[in-house]
């Protein structure tokens, strides 16, 4: 028996959208984030374009361990664009959403950390949820919290 057996089906339901949500603003951190990638410019282009590389694997990364132990849990992870564009918080707090065209670093920093943020915030919600049922992905996501934190800790170290 592991873990998510002792779990019952109305909290296994809760864990699965928690993951779901999480799922899909990790895949946008990651769009988003390639986004600024390719439109960086300025002094700090080369330090932010290879900083950029990392924060966008490392989401990546992230988004398929959480849509794994979404199947894990017995939900079904949707990652598709028009999910994810649906559903992600990311850009819920940008009313002017995300910029086109060139990117000064100055901002380029700003807009990456105020992604990382949003991601963090809705990270720690979740965490919160799944510490009452389900230890197993709590863990998970605090390890993904983490990293998203050591990523916005490198970017404010540059301002």
């Amino acid at each position: 028996m592991t873990n998510i057996d002792l779990v019952e089906r109305p909290q296994r339901a809760r864990v699965g959208h928690v993951l779901q949500q999480s799922l899909v603003d990790l895949v946008d951190v990651s769009l988003l984030a390639k986004q600024v990638h390719w439109n960086v410019t300025g002094p700090r282009f080369r330090a932010l374009h290879l900083q950029l590389d990392e924060i966008v694997e490392a989401a990546r990364d992230a988004a398929d361990a959480v849509a794994e132990r979404a199947v894990t849990v017995g939900a079904v992870p949707d990652g598709r664009a028009l999910t994810v564009a649906a559903t992600s918080q990311i850009l819920a707090g940008r009313p002017d959403g995300m910029p086109v065209g060139p990117v000064a670093d100055n901002h380029a920093i700003e807009i990456v950390h105020g992604i990382l943020t949003q991601a963090i915030e809705g990270l720690a919600e979740a965490i919160d949820v799944t510490g009452r049922t389900d230890p197993v992905t709590q863990d998970l996501l605090i390890g993904v919290s983490a990293g998203l934190e050591k990523h916005r800790w490198m970017l404010d170290a540059s301002r």
